[in-house]
C-alpha cells in the first residue's frame, strides 16, 4: 500500500500566488524524482462547527487562508528515498529562502501515514 506524507498549513492570502508557484515548481520536483502524486489544495470549507475545524488546528488568522497538501509515495522506504534526494536538489534549496518565508513553518501540521484504504 501507499504512504502518504501530509500537510494543513495556514497562508497569508497576500503570499497565496506565490506559495502556488513554488508549489507548482516543488511539485514537479517531487515526481521527478519518484513521487507517485502531489496534491496542494487551498481550504473552502474548513470551519465546521462538528468537528475541529483545520481554521483551529493552524491558528488561521484574518487575511489567511487554510492549505491542506499531501505527498503520495509506493511505500515508506521510498518516501524516504524521494525526500533524501529532494532536500539535496539544488531547486528547492533556492526556493527555501529562510528570509522571505511564505507561511509560518511553526503553524504547520505535518505526519507520514500508511494507507490502510485505497480504491
Amino acid at each position: 500500500m501507499e504512504y502518504v506524507d501530509g500537510f494543513v498549513l495556514a497562508v497569508p492570502r497576500k503570499n497565496l500566488a506565490e506559495y502556488r508557484r513554488v508549489a507548482r515548481a516543488a511539485g514537479a520536483i517531487w515526481k521527478e524524482l519518484g513521487a507517485m502524486d502531489y496534491r496542494e489544495c487551498v481550504g473552502d470549507d474548513v470551519s465546521k462547527k462538528a468537528a475541529k475545524p483545520f481554521a483551529w488546528c493552524v491558528g488561521l488568522k484574518r487575511g489567511e487562508v487554510v492549505l491542506f497538501s499531501w505527498i503520495v509515495y509506493k511505500s515508506k522506504a521510498d518516501r524516504n528515498r524521494v525526500n533524501a534526494k529532494v532536500m539535496k536538489d539544488p531547486r528547492i534549496i533556492k526556493m527555501m529562502d529562510p528570509k522571505k518565508p511564505i507561511f509560518d513553518m511553526k503553524r504547520m501540521a505535518y505526519g507520514g501515514f500508511k494507507s490502510i484504504v485505497s480504491l
